[in-house]
């Protein structure tokens, strides 16, 4: 901050050149130092600004090259994420976590910050007829509560119940409503898009969660995406979709109540899954890369 070389801090320090230099990359490991980069020539910042005024919402917008593989350009946004998230979540709050692809890439590079008397819930259920699930989601929303010292709050429920009776009957039941009370009044949720469309295959459409049948339903009903295993149509519509009534995933109705709701987009695979969260009104804050968002603009 005061403008010193390394050699000089090196000097004042009574140290190596070398040891400065470790000390400064684990500030910026560990969320000490904050490098940000706000160029008004930046093509990002421009768009930022064409998807703001469009859909009325706050925008990030990651530079990604075009010839960047969707596993890549994935990692990209995720890394974008995971270093500035800190700035949203905070003590006593509470954050939704909507467990799939996009949260386990940005659970990998969080930048830790420690708060105080704060929680992480899980979104929706994991698990499915192969596997229990909770490993996978575990491991991810596990990563969240380590990175900000948050309580974690568990979601031990199938993703999809076999008859909504059962639903509607567990959700009756105190422990699993204490949890339900808790998604109706979180301050963040952070969540990507399952899209049947994706270049990196959205593990709800990929990891033996439905049967062919259900697939077919799906398409027949014009599903393009899903929030948290709930699944939406363009025009960001839910109602009739059958499988819903099975899903463990929150209402939009109650997502919507979110005062901040931060989306993560990679991939132009996505764009119709994108137009209808937007549609649904889901998201107050967009996390996508240059080349869709691009793509949102350009196209009505």
């Amino acid at each position: 901050m005061q403008d010193l070389t390394m050699d000089a801090i090196a000097q004042e320090l009574h140290t190596s050149r070398s040891s400065v230099s470790r000390l400064l990359s684990h500030a910026r490991e560990t969320g000490l130092v904050d490098i940000q980069i706000k160029s008004p020539l930046d093509a990002p910042s421009h768009l930022e600004q064409q998807v703001e005024a469009r859909f009325r919402i706050e925008a990030h917008v990651v530079p990604v090259p075009d010839s960047a593989s969707d596993v890549d350009r994935l990692e990209r946004v995720a890394l974008s994420v995971a270093r500035i998230l800190g700035q949203y979540f905070d003590s006593n709050m509470t954050m939704g976590i909507a467990w799939g692809s996009t949260m386990n890439a940005i659970s990998r590079h969080i930048t830790p910050k420690q708060t105080h008397n704060s929680q992480v819930v899980q979104l929706n259920g994991a698990g499915n007829m192969r596997t229990t699930g909770l490993g996978y989601a575990s491991e991810i929303l596990g990563r969240f509560g380590s990175a900000f010292g948050a309580h974690v709050q568990q979601f031990p429920v199938p993703a999809f119940f076999d008859d909504p009776a059962t639903k509607q009957a567990l959700w009756r039941e105190r422990s699993i409503s204490r949890l339900i009370d808790m998604q109706a009044t979180m301050d963040i949720a952070l969540f990507g898009l399952g899209s049947p469309f994706s270049g990196v295959i959205s593990r709800v459409y990929a990891g033996g969660y439905l049967e062919q049948a259900e697939f077919d339903a799906l398409s027949a009903a014009g599903v393009v995406g899903d929030v948290a295993t709930v699944f939406y149509r363009a025009d960001g519509s839910t109602d009739g979709i059958t499988l819903n009534e099975r899903s463990t995933g929150p209402d939009f109705t109650v997502l919507r109540r979110t005062p901040r709701r931060i989306c993560v987009v990679a991939g132009r695979s996505k764009l119709a899954s994108l137009r209808g969260a937007l549609a649904a009104q889901l998201i107050t804050d967009l996390f996508v890369d240059e080349s869709t968002a691009r793509a949102l603009v350009e196209t009505p």
